[in-house]
């Protein structure tokens, strides 16, 4: 049940970088004016000025094509994300942003936390789970371990949010209008922080803590939830991303100005001046939601029965090659 946030970090991600370039240059050039009429809501009435939209956007073209991924990932000019959402000491959420700077598309690969991996001396079942990687060796050892499930593919930032972030964010933009499938009902007094989720069925404005309630949400008390388990969760949070992206781009500025302070990267301000050029006039159709080819499966460890996902490398294989432009 301690499920968080697969997309949302990653819709952050987008704006942090597709905005931070038009609107960092123009909060630069007119601070004072921003100061004065940016409240705790929106700034609906301050844009970023379309000559320095358009002066600064590239042109998407053709990428390159490789002749192997070992070719692709050394000269690819692909820039890598890895987004982590942090619950307490583990990464309960582990995401691969992949961005093509040429053909100005991003490639979301959903690791699942329960993926199988078997570290050395880390024998107990729950420490074969990879959302367990991140409270012993940090975002360094999760790089790591993804570089090593997704072989030798290179990473080349992190972003790290927290539930706080999640809440912050969500009623900065004023709420997210979302179609619930059912009545989401869950109590867990034990959880940090603790859970009290009560979400009606239908469709609604969801504010920070239902969002994250919603992205969340696994199953109830009487364990039923998603048909389809952690797939049906996947779409849903999907969904929630579509929905908070339409309601971001139309708060741009706000969500630039007041959220940035609850994420943590090292994504460096130059940085994020290359890629934004880039990234200028993507719009949904430019994003592919993808989850890391596997299957979930029952694994016994130390006399004990573990729920884990276990990850197909060929599969694996044939998808970076698909992202990269293997031929």
């Amino acid at each position: 049940m301690k499920t968080f946030l697969k997309v949302f970090i990653v819709s952050f991600l987008f704006f942090f970088v597709a905005f931070y370039i038009g609107a960092n240059v123009y909060i630069q050039q007119n601070n004072e004016k921003l100061e004065g009429n940016i409240g705790i809501g929106f700034a609906e009435n301050i844009n970023v000025p379309e000559t320095i939209i358009s002066k600064l956007e590239v042109a998407p073209k053709e990428p390159e094509e490789f002749g192997s991924l070992e070719e692709a990932f050394l000269n690819s000019n692909r820039i890598n994300f890895l987004i982590l959402g942090l619950e307490d000491t583990r990464s309960d959420t582990i995401i691969l942003a992949s961005f093509c700077q040429d053909s100005k598309r991003f490639d979301l690969i959903a690791i699942p936390r329960d993926t199988y991996v078997h570290r050395k001396g880390y024998n107990d079942g729950e420490k074969r789970k990879i959302n367990s990687v991140y409270y012993d060796h940090g975002v360094d050892g999760v790089k790591k371990t993804i570089s090593y499930i997704l072989p030798e593919i290179p990473i080349h930032h992190n972003v790290m949010i927290d539930y706080e972030g999640v809440e912050k964010i969500v009623d900065l933009v004023g709420g997210v209008e979302m179609d619930v499938p059912f009545h989401m009902r869950y109590r867990d007094p034990t959880s940090k922080p603790p859970l009290d989720i009560d979400i009606k069925a239908g469709n609604q404005i969801l504010d920070g803590k239902q969002s994250l309630d919603f992205i969340r949400y696994r199953k109830g008390n009487n364990r039923t939830g998603y048909h389809d388990g952690d797939l049906g969760r996947i779409k849903a949070q999907q969904d929630f991303l579509k929905a908070f992206a339409s309601k971001a781009m139309d708060n741009a500025i706000t969500v630039i100005t007041r959220g940035l302070k609850y994420v943590d990267t090292d994504v460096k301000f130059l940085d994020a001046l290359s890629y934004g050029r880039n990234i200028i006039g993507i719009s949904s159709e430019d994003i592919q939601f993808r989850l890391l080819p596997g299957k979930s499966d029952f694994r016994e460890v130390n006399r004990r029965i573990y729920s884990y996902y276990i990850y197909n490398d060929r599969d694996i294989k044939t998808m970076l090659e698909e992202i990269y432009n293997v031929k």
